[in-house]
């Protein structure tokens, strides 16, 4: 299975993401200014009206994230950027992590997002266009990422894959431990699709065998793990998680477990290595 951005843009797992990096940011910046890497940018910009809306996975995300009636904090600041591209309402526009995080940068702080496919490389440009401190490049995220945190103090580094390559969990594993490597206040936050427990906890013994540092564990299952071909949940694994990120975590994986979930749906924050 591939997790291709514009196809899934909006859906539950985005929800899990989007609301956690916003509150990471705002984390963040109450230290300073900070930069923001991401490895796999995107378009950064969704319409849900043309390809995002062909897998219906939006409807079952967004559109009922914004006809919630009941959203606790950190899900109504995603709900508010949501509307914010929307002045007319509905769900017509998604922002992805590029747009999220440009609109929330001040003065100081600066976005990197890399993105290997040049036609998605070419909206992102566009799409980041008219705010200076945010910036799309062509490359490999991963080394990308690497080599910018390097020139940076406290970095915040996302990384989200496609994963439709095989090593894409080994390189995000490697690419973390390398970051927290060389700067031990930078923090990772690593998005997954949570299809089988044997493949994700591959992933977490790869980034224990590496030493990337602490790490915090947040799940949102939408169903039981009984059909490995399919998404059944996400998670972001936080590297070098700061104070509150397990509660900001259980926040939002809870209420989305509990939205959006089947009979069987569950959310847990749970701390490895």
């Amino acid at each position: 299975m591939n997790y291709r951005h514009s196809f899934h843009a909006g859906n539950f797992a985005d929800l899990v993401k989007h609301a956690l990096v916003l509150w990471l940011l705002k984390e963040r910046q109450a230290r300073g200014p900070v930069t923001v890497l991401d490895t796999h940018a995107g378009a950064g910009l969704y319409d849900l009206s043309g390809d995002g809306a062909r897998s219906k996975e939006a409807e079952a995300g967004v559109a009922r994230l914004m006809s919630s009636a009941d959203r606790p904090p950190l899900i109504e600041a995603l709900a508010a950027e949501v509307a914010a591209l929307n002045p007319d309402g509905g769900t017509r526009f998604y922002p992805g992590s590029p747009i999220l995080i440009a609109r929330a940068l001040r003065s100081g702080d600066v976005y990197r997002g890399f993105e290997l496919n040049p036609p998605v490389e070419l909206m992102l440009a566009e799409a980041l266009t008219g705010w200076p401190n945010a910036t799309g490049q062509g490359g490999d995220g991963y080394d990308g990422a690497v080599a910018a945190a390097r020139t940076e103090t406290a970095p915040l580094i996302l990384i989200d894959p496609p994963f439709e390559r095989p090593d894409d969990y080994v390189r995000s594993a490697e690419t973390a431990a390398a970051v927290v490597r060389h700067d031990p206040s930078a923090v990772v936050a690593i998005w997954t699709p949570l299809k089988d427990m044997e493949t994700f906890d591959g992933f977490i013994r790869r980034l224990e065998q590496a030493k990337a540092g602490r790490i915090l564990v947040a799940e949102a299952r939408l169903r039981p793990l009984s059909n490995p071909m399919k998404m059944n949940g996400c998670t972001m694994t936080l590297v070098n998680a700061p104070s509150g990120a397990e509660a900001a975590a259980a926040e939002i994986c809870g209420w989305v477990a509990a939205t959006l979930g089947d009979a069987g749906a569950r959310a847990e924050v749970w701390r490895a290595g």
